[in-house]
């Protein structure tokens, strides 16, 4: 009995390291289906949204497509924050767009509406403007401390009757965008210097960069405003944005200001 027992008390040991080694092995396995799952796991639709919302954010300006070619182009500035959340999700964002030279006089003021696109669409994230009821009361809003800017629940109260809506999807790998999209086929209606409808096209690119693209077409399809030549392309500005100040761009112009914004997105109104 003693020699049995002496046996036994050999072969614990041996047992109990072996035990020991397929613990740890689970373990490790476990912790590696863990740790792929999180890093394989795959970016929601509201995630989408939100990427998209982040990147139209910030002070944003035309400068250095407008120093390319000025005859097309303007240095413009946009602006755009987060102004409330809907009660769904929905990202409302406040924009708007003026001459980099009087940011204080805004042209265009629109609301805009991020969420993910409606499951029976084939998208990832849909863009909705609004116009805003008493623009002033928003003037340079995204530029004031925010004790000074409308309560979030006043920002519901001011959403009015929507312009646009432009569908985005995330772009194929190895194109320079993240997202791109534009609005539906046959666009929305639109009178302006002779047009009955109009389209708009968004790009999202990387660095918080956008490009934008609106234009007016007449009943036989012919585009009677925007520009031609392509996409307005928005930068973040720099920190030292004013070394550009005594550029020949912000001189006069040398042609009247009503002819040269002829052929400009800005008259999409």
């Amino acid at each position: 009995m003693a020699k049995g027992s002496e046996s036994g008390s050999e072969s614990d040991p041996n047992g109990w390291s072996r035990a020991r080694g397929l613990v740890v092995k689970t373990l490790v396995l476990i912790g590696g289906a863990f740790l792929l799952k999180r890093l394989t796991k795959s970016t929601t639709r509201w995630d989408h949204a939100k990427i998209v919302a982040r990147s139209l954010s910030g002070e944003k300006f035309s400068r250095e497509q407008a120093s390319r070619d000025p005859d097309n182009y303007f240095n413009f500035r946009i602006f755009t924050c987060p102004a409330t959340e809907m009660v769904d999700g929905s990202k409302v964002l406040y924009f708007e767009q003026a001459f980099w030279r009087t940011p204080q006089k805004p042209f265009r003021q629109r609301f805009l509406m991020v969420k993910p696109c409606p499951k029976d669409l084939k998208c990832d994230v849909e863009v909705s403007s609004y116009a805003i009821r008493d623009v002033e009361d928003y003037k340079n809003f995204c530029d004031r401390p925010r004790d000074q800017r409308p309560l979030p629940e006043e920002v519901i109260g001011d959403i009015a009757e929507p312009l646009t809506t432009i569908y985005l999807n995330r772009c194929e790998r190895g194109k320079r965008c993240l997202y791109e999209g534009s609005t539906p086929p046959g666009g929305f209606p639109n009178s302006w210097n002779g047009a009955t409808h109009f389209t708009s096209e968004l790009m999202v690119l990387k660095n918080n960069e956008i490009c934008t693209w609106d234009r007016g077409y007449d009943d036989e399809g012919n585009q009677v405003w925007g520009v031609k030549e392509g996409p307005y392309e928005f930068k973040p500005a720099p920190a030292s944005s004013f070394n550009g100040m005594f550029s020949p761009l912000n001189f006069p112009l040398s042609q009247p200001l009503e002819k040269k914004i002829e052929g400009s997105f800005v008259l999409q109104e």
